[in-house]
């Protein structure tokens, strides 16, 4: 069964297209063209159906030339120029990629692989509060949303921004994005990364198995079950996290002692001893980047 989908305000999708001309690949050129990382289009010259794929990480996908069929199970969505869509990672679908009158399929796709720090996931109560994974994925446009997603792709796009500056214009979008339950897919994150993501956000806190169990709505054995089917350990995520949060504060200016209190380390020892033995420094010397 294949389901129309009504399409946000015609002013609002040619807008969007037209300041989107920009990333548009060579008329004749298939397949994916990188603009930047986590950016790219996508582009094919004949009827492609791709069978039974799973995303690695949510995206917003923009439509820009033809039409875009997703299909769960029996029941396909059609989406055309202008319209935006969330994908979720790790779901199954069939989706096909239809040439339109130029004979030319092609999208503009943002990966989300992780939510900038200004961002955060999807809290318990609000997982609780909504349906699961939305299957509408088209997102109704604004004109805050379109001038946002053009002026993200813009920034992210320019090699002479700085990451801080990207991640910025991304948070925006996201921002705008949020409350939208078709766009729930970019919120929900692996355990994992939800683990990360909490104690990112107050490095210097003392979080324990037991507070983050009650921040995700799960027991703390539950919590450190799901963990090690994720191929990780609560430990091994406070480290990082606090590690990584000495690192800024070293890149910012700070002394090694400044670095150890935002890392929430009470001896500034410990924290040169566990930063040696992950970046292959010590805190005073050079800095290298976080992968």
């Amino acid at each position: 069964m294949n389901i129309h989908v009504p399409q946000s305000n015609d002013r609002l999708r040619h807008a969007l297209v037209s300041r989107l001309r920009g990333f548009r690949a060579p008329a004749t050129a298939e397949g994916v063209h990188n603009h930047a990382r986590n950016l790219f289009s996508y582009c094919a010259l004949k009827r492609e159906r791709l069978a039974a794929i799973k995303l690695p990480h949510p995206v917003i996908g923009i439509v820009l030339r033809g039409a875009k069929e997703v299909w769960l199970g029996d029941v396909a969505r059609t989406f055309r120029p202008g319209s935006v869509i969330v994908l979720p990672r790790n779901v199954p679908m069939n989706v096909v990629n239809i040439p339109g009158d130029s004979g030319v399929y092609e999208s503009l796709v943002l990966e989300v692989p992780m939510l900038p720090d200004a961002v955060p996931p999807l809290s318990l109560a609000e997982r609780r509060g909504r349906e699961q994974v939305s299957r509408a994925f088209s997102v109704a446009l604004s004109e805050d949303l379109v001038e946002g997603l053009c002026h993200a792709a813009t920034m992210i796009r320019d090699e002479a921004m700085s990451e801080a500056v990207q991640a910025l214009r991304l948070s925006e979008v996201l921002t705008l994005l949020r409350p939208l339950p078709e766009a729930r897919a970019l919120f929900t994150m692996p355990l994992r990364d939800e683990v990360a993501w909490l104690i990112g956000s107050a490095p210097s806190e003392d979080w324990t198995v037991e507070r983050i169990a009650k921040e995700t709505g799960l027991g703390a054995s539950t919590l450190r079950r799901r963990l090690a089917l994720e191929g990780s350990s609560f430990r091994a995520l406070l480290r990082r996290e606090k590690l990584r949060a000495g690192q800024a504060a070293i890149a910012s200016g700070a002394s090694s002692l400044g670095a150890a209190e935002a890392a929430g380390y009470a001896s500034r020892s410990h924290f040169a001893r566990r930063y040696r033995e992950s970046y292959g420094t010590s805190p005073s010397g050079r800095v290298r980047s976080v992968v």
